[in-house]
């Protein structure tokens, strides 16, 4: 046999330093420690036991592999409610064991009792606002509404009327040229709203109509220029030999035609332009401020104007401060050329 062999084989069987018939793990033969005691705790265990093994190649001993660990088997729970809790407490204890996220169940909300009609009158009227509440929205609906009517006349007044105007004064400027190029006769004698001539102020880049009269609705907020020519206020024409022609125009909205009348200069060029001839003025001086009632800046040598014997003036008057009509502003011209429109346009239209 391979699996024993005699330590040395002269030895006796009675002898009682051989080790013949010990296994090689008998601590005779190489001090090994196996003996009954060991082998009863290795059966005890429930283990095999596993011989100290020598490597094939060097003969030196090495320690076996440890045996796979053992996987236990819950077996499945049978039996009722009572025996799946009993096996829930063996596997996580009785308290304080911790659940995975998974077993985490979350409290079922038990279905509420029906109200009763006093309960639900009662709730409803705990959810309808109070007056106080009401009064507040309605206020608030107010101001709102408020704000945008304003914000929608502001934009009417300061944008609409001005495109509007614009237009209107563009197409009678238009026919009025027309009426002159077709050879159309004015009678001499204007009726209220009826233009008859152009007004030029080159350095404000102002072209517009004059008509007759003062009228807003007929002549101002049409975008044009008025002729004072009616009661008190009538001025003189500007073909007259002496005599002040007063214009009067919109600042603000409604075409503006005199919004930036306070940049002028003394000097600066005031053309107006009839059927037959053009009046070229010179601006003289200015009135920043003067009340409404001032009627005197429309005399024939107007008063504050620094004119001092009869000439042939120009008055042009508008609403000041800006956006208001408190005050007037006025602005004062002397005529310097008279041109007939057969012999061209003068040169302060022409340069």
């Amino acid at each position: 046999m391979t699996a024993l062999r005699p330590e040395r084989e002269s030895g006796t069987a009675g002898d009682q330093g051989s080790s013949y018939g010990r296994p090689y793990g008998d601590s005779g033969a190489f001090g090994g420690g196996w003996h009954q005691d060991s082998a009863a705790e290795d059966f005890s265990s429930g283990e095999p036991y596993r011989p100290v093994v020598a490597d094939d190649e060097t003969v030196a001993l090495r320690v076996p592999d440890p045996p796979p660990e053992r996987q236990t088997t819950v077996p499945p729970v049978t039996g009722g409610r009572a025996a799946r809790r009993k096996a829930a407490k063996r596997r996580h204890g009785r308290r304080g064991a911790s659940r995975g996220p998974s077993e985490v169940q979350e409290p079922v909300e038990e279905p509420k009792a029906p109200l009763s009609r006093v309960e639900a009158r009662r709730q409803a009227r705990a959810r309808k606002p109070g007056p106080a509440v009401i009064a507040s929205r309605a206020i608030g609906e107010v101001f709102i509404t408020t704000g945008v009517l304003m914000l929608l006349f502001v934009t009417y007044q300061l944008w609409w009327t001005n495109v509007r105007a614009q237009a209107q004064a563009d197409k009678a400027a238009s026919s009025l040229q027309d009426d002159w190029a077709s050879g159309k006769r004015n009678p001499g004698t204007f009726e209220p709203g009826q233009g008859f001539a152009l007004l030029h102020i080159p350095k404000l880049d102002v072209v517009v109509p004059i008509a007759e009269g003062i009228d807003d609705k007929k002549v101002l907020d049409r975008g044009m220029v008025g002729h004072y020519a009616e009661g008190a206020l009538k001025t003189a024409m500007p073909e007259a030999k002496t005599g002040n022609f007063g214009l009067a125009g919109h600042r603000n909205t409604h075409g503006e035609p005199f919004r930036y009348i306070n940049k002028l200069s003394p000097g600066d060029p005031i053309v107006v332009e009839t059927q037959d001839e053009y009046f070229v003025y010179k601006m003289a001086s200015i009135l920043p401020v003067t009340s409404p009632s001032n009627v005197s800046v429309l005399d024939p040598v107007p008063k504050q104007s620094g004119f001092e014997q009869p000439g042939r003036y120009i008055t042009l008057t508008t609403c000041t401060p800006e956006f208001t009509s408190k005050y007037r502003m006025i602005v004062w011209g002397k005529m310097v050329e008279e041109r007939p429109r057969s012999k061209g346009k003068p040169d302060a239209l022409v340069s």
